[in-house]
């Protein structure tokens, strides 16, 4: 810290001593019939809105734009197909621009009988103070209802990110879990800072985020892995989340995981997942109804 900085030690000295997160330790809950541990299956459908939330101009970058394009060309039906093809259902966390640029695709996903999640409406992230936080919502939450006739019960944050307010908003506006935070391989309630109980949380399984282990190099910092790095890394998380009876949640999206080598890497990982034959893969609004069952001592 450089001594001439007075106003960054101000804050720092300013930081409350307790964690971020103040909710209690996950429960251990055992899973359905019997089950060993769970998997949520779901994907997050951004297309072209990933990438204008940062910066709106790039929508006449048109090559950049394809990239999220694919998701409603091609990725998005060939997930479909596999899903089908294993008969798996899946949470797909969708955009409301996306629904309203490309109703087709989303109501695909609705007509395959996938649950369908709040995942904002611009794909903006969400930050303390930020002026776009209620409209987001409620845009996101409009959009679902006018066009596919779903009112969600699943939340995940646009680029994994979190603030009071926006727990505090998904419970006024009557949602039952979200899917954003990275600390923990279980379900367990959210405590608001006013102490009284928040949404139930299904935590993210950092290592299954597709965006992160390669889409391309365009705008990215991330590296192409191969699939046998990948497939290593999604098999031992999980044999070890498996080991621990926890919970396994992917983030995954049709504009990385619906592209050729990478749909047959997801192919391959979910009959890996099902040979198992105790990991029980299901959708968010199961698994957070089981927990709450849980909870009520049922």
């Amino acid at each position: 810290m450089a001594a001439s900085d007075p106003g960054l030690k101000a804050a720092l000295d300013a930081l409350p001593l307790l964690p971020a997160n103040r909710a209690a330790l996950a429960p251990v809950h055992p899973w359905p019939a019997g089950h060993k541990a769970a998997m949520f299956l779901s994907f997050d459908v951004d297309a072209e809105s990933a990438w204008t939330a940062k910066d709106p101009a790039r929508y006449g970058e048109l090559v950049t734009m394809s990239f999220g394009g694919y998701e409603a060309r091609i990725g998005t039906a060939k997930l479909l197909e596999l899903l089908r093809q294993q008969e798996l259902k899946a949470t797909f966390f969708i955009t409301g621009w996306s629904v309203e640029a490309h109703p087709a695709m989303c109501e695909a996903i609705l007509r395959d009988g996938h649950e369908i999640g709040h995942h904002g409406f611009h794909h903006v992230m969400p930050q303390p103070g930020d002026p776009m936080l209620v409209e987001e919502v409620d845009r996101g939450l409009e959009v679902l209802k006018r066009r596919l006739g779903v009112v969600p019960k699943g939340y995940r944050a646009p680029s994994g990110e979190f603030c009071e307010a926006l727990r505090v908003l998904l419970k006024q506006r009557g949602l039952l879990y979200t899917s954003s935070f990275r600390d923990d391989v279980r379900p367990y309630r959210h405590l608001l800072a006013d102490g009284t109980p928040g949404l139930i949380e299904l935590p993210v399984t950092a290592s299954y985020d597709d965006w992160l282990l390669g889409l391309s190099h365009r705008y990215s910092r991330h590296t192409l892995l191969t699939r046998e790095q990948v497939l290593s890394i999604w098999q031992d998380e999980l044999a070890e989340i498996r080991d621990w009876g926890g919970l396994a949640t992917t983030v995954l999206h049709p504009q990385c995981s619906g592209r050729p080598m990478r749909l047959r890497l997801l192919r391959e990982f979910l009959q890996h997942a099902r040979g198992y034959g105790d990991v029980w893969i299901a959708t968010g609004e199961q698994i957070a109804a089981h927990f709450a069952t849980c909870e009520a001592g049922g």
